[in-house]
């Protein structure tokens, strides 16, 4: 059965096409926040058009509207195909995707905006949480992660903010999801968000 990932939860817009575990073809735009313009498009452009019978899915946390748009061409897609729709974790995808040689734990951090990490702590062998993801000021997170190596776009400022470790900016690729174990990448197609919603609505 061939796969279709979308991830769409940072800068990035992209996508990828997996059979028998390889991905068979794959594109990686950085977009900023033109994602519902990219995303259809990139899709189309696969082979069949990108259709599958699975649908891979970021559900965050990470942008707000880059989430959104990613589950709502998953959820439509899957509807259209008859196809089973499954969501991941992008910090989970970072972690999968991260250099673990000498190390059995690490930590994920990436920008949450209004000055705060999206920050959780895995382990190697099996890869899984160590801790629920929190989203924290750069000196919360500092207490909060333990470990030397942190991976992520936000991983220079968490290690800025304890004052020791090494850091190493890992990125969002759709293609990247064959490293992601199996059991984290059956989640509920529905969006991690981190954090409540900027907008309240009216009294």
């Amino acid at each position: 059965m061939r796969t279709l990932v979308i991830e769409t939860a940072t800068g990035a817009c992209s996508v990828a096409l997996i059979e028998h575990g390889a991905v068979i073809a794959h594109a990686h735009e950085e977009v900023g926040r033109g994602h519902a313009e990219r995303l259809i498009p990139m899709i189309a452009a696969l082979p069949d058009k990108g259709r599958a019978g699975e649908i891979l899915v970021d559900c965050g946390p990470g942008s707000f509207t880059g989430v959104r748009v990613g589950l709502a061409a998953a959820r439509a897609l899957g509807l259209a195909w008859g196809a089973v729709v499954h969501g991941y974790s992008s910090l989970a995808l970072i972690a999968a995707a991260a250099d673990w040689n000498d190390v059995d734990s690490l930590a994920v951090a990436i920008d949450g905006g209004h000055g705060q990490l999206f920050v959780q702590r895995f382990a190697k062998e099996p890869m899984k949480p160590l801790s629920d993801l929190a989203s924290l000021v750069p000196e919360e997170a500092a207490r909060f992660v333990p470990d030397d190596r942190i991976v992520g776009n936000a991983a220079a400022t968490l290690v800025a903010a304890r004052g020791s470790g090494h850091a190493a900016s890992v990125g969002l690729e759709a293609a990247r999801v064959v490293v992601l174990p199996v059991e984290l990448r059956a989640l509920a197609a529905v969006p991690i968000y981190g954090r409540a919603p900027d907008a309240k609505p009216m009294a």
